[in-house]
C-alpha cells in the first residue's frame, strides 16, 4: 500500500519540537490519520534526498533496522502488521487483525500500549552492519535506533501526538510474534495516538 507522502516543511520548528517532547502513555480512542502515519514512518526511515539515504543516519549506511508497524486505530487501514518499505514509501500488509493485546502483554503488561492507536517496532538484522565493522557494529546498531526512535518521538510532538519509546518486552516472544525471521531481533517499541 503506497503511503501519503511526506512533508518537508511543518508548523513546528526542530526547537519547538524537542522542547515539548515527552514521554507520554494515555491515548484518546480516537484514529490515527493515514496521512500522520506516514509522516512517522517517513521520519523513522524514510529516503531523503537522493539515493538510499534516509532520514536518520546510520554507521557507514548500513542500515541495519527494519521498520514494522503495529495498526490498530488507523483511518483508512486494516488493523494488523505491517513491514515499512522504505525504497517505495509504502506498507506491506504481513498479518490481518490487531494486535494491540499481544503486544500489551508481551511488553510486560503495559497497558498504555494495548491502548495506542499505532505502534511502531524497530528490528535489527546486526550483520549488516557487524560485516562492515566487525564487533564494534552491535553499538552502532543500537545507535541507528536510538537515532530513528528519537526522529519518531521528534516527529510525533510535531504532528500533537502523544508517543513514548519503550524497550521493557520479551524480545524472542515479541519477534516470535511478529514473525521475524532468524537473525532479527526486535529492540524498541514506540506506541503512538492522539493525547488524553
Amino acid at each position: 500500500m503506497k503511503l501519503p507522502e511526506p512533508r518537508t516543511t511543518g508548523s513546528l520548528s526542530v526547537e519547538a519540537a524537542i522542547a515539548r517532547r515527552r514521554s507520554q502513555r494515555s491515548y484518546r480512542n480516537e484514529p490515527l490519520a493515514l496521512q500522520e502515519v506516514a509522516q512517522l514512518l517517513w521520519a523513522a526511515q524514510g529516503q531523503t534526498g537522493g539515493g538510499q539515504l534516509r532520514a536518520a543516519p546510520s554507521a557507514g549506511a548500513t542500515y541495519p533496522l527494519i521498520t514494522y508497524l503495529v495498526a490498530g486505530n488507523i483511518a483508512g487501514l486494516e488493523p494488523g502488521l505491517y513491514r515499512y518499505e522504505t525504497s517505495s514509501h509504502s506498507l506491506a500488509q504481513l498479518r490481518s487483525g490487531d494486535m494491540r493485546a499481544e503486544l500489551s502483554e508481551l511488553a510486560l503488561q503495559q497497558a498504555f500500549i494495548r491502548d495506542a492507536a499505532a505502534i511502531v517496532v524497530f528490528a535489527a538484522r546486526y550483520e549488516r552492519t557487524t560485516s562492515v565493522y566487525g564487533d564494534r557494529g552491535t553499538m552502532y546498531v543500537h545507535l541507528d535506533v536510538g537515532h530513528a526512535a528519537e526522529n519518531v518521538l521528534l516527529q510525533a510532538t510535531a504532528l500533537g501526538l502523544a508517543s513514548v519509546p519503550v524497550g521493557a518486552f520479551r524480545t524472542r516472544s515479541v519477534g516470535t510474534a511478529l514473525g521475524c525471521p532468524e537473525g532479527e531481533v526486535v529492540l524498541y517499541l514506540v506506541p503512538v495516538g492522539k493525547p488524553q
